[in-house]
Order: structure tokens, then sequence, then C-alpha cells
């Protein structure tokens, strides 16, 4: 997955947590980067996750 907000101030990762938030129809809140602030290589947490979240991520990825 990748995002078209620059690399600077921390956009990428904002603009990242804020697309996942919404491809999981969870609170941006919710969302938080465990691995990979700085590197292009991220895990993401989902402190919430809905039901369906293995199929959600299935389609991203598929996507």
């Amino acid at each position: 997955m990748s995002v078209q907000a620059p690399a600077v101030d921390g956009r990428a990762n904002s603009s990242l947590v804020r697309v996942v938030a919404g491809a999981f129809d969870v609170p941006t809140r919710t969302v938080r980067i465990v691995s990979g602030h700085r590197p292009r290589p991220k895990v993401l947490e989902i402190s919430d996750p809905p039901a369906d979240a293995a199929a959600r991520l299935g389609d991203l990825l598929d996507a």
C-alpha cells in the first residue's frame, strides 16, 4: 500500500493511518504504527478491529 502524502513531518504516516482506518471502518485513534515510523516497511495495529478484519485485509492486499 502506498500513499501520496510526502514523507515529511509524519504526513505520510498520518495519511496511512487515515487510509487504514477508513478501510477497516474504525476511528483513526484505534490505528497505530507499531514499527516503521521512518522506514517504508510498517507494522500497524488496530486496537479494536472489526469482526471481518481478516477479509478486509485480504481485500487490501489483493487491490
